[in-house]
């Protein structure tokens, strides 16, 4: 493993998923899958997404056509929030969708929408409720 690529990506995945989703999964991490877990932290996180060229709003975007394109709710719901984190408006959520229903079929995209208003809904709730309480 190359710590150093580790490291930025933990820094990377904290900051477009949040601290409590990055947690999780690490400790949900087994002798199993530990691995995968680097993996992706390092490689994902730490190298492509940290690469010039793209901001990661553009890299969310990607992220959600592909994953609608895939039928991955899981992913999308993470990235979904992810894209939020990144800045992205449920309008531009929503035109990414409508561009991938176009290319990836209407079925992909109507499961896409409902994980999404989910995500949505779910990111205003907590952000009101974390108003609320400061």
């Amino acid at each position: 493993m190359n710590q150093e690529l580790f490291d930025a990506g933990l820094a990377t995945r904290r900051k477009v998923l949040g601290d409590a989703y990055v947690d999780a999964s690490l400790a949900a991490a087994d002798e199993f899958s530990m691995d995968l877990q680097e993996l992706v932290t390092q490689y994902c996180w730490g190298d492509v997404w940290n690469r010039p060229g793209l901001e990661h709003a553009h890299r969310s975007m990607l992220n959600l056509a592909m994953l609608t394109a895939l039928n991955r709710p899981h992913e999308l719901a993470t990235h979904v929030r992810g894209a939020l984190n990144n800045g992205l408006t449920p309008d531009q959520i929503k035109e990414v969708l409508l561009q991938a229903a176009i290319y990836c079929g209407v079925p992909a995209a109507l499961d896409s929408f409902r994980v999404a208003r989910d995500v949505i809904k779910k990111v205003a709730d907590e952000r009101q409720q974390t108003a609320t309480d400061e």
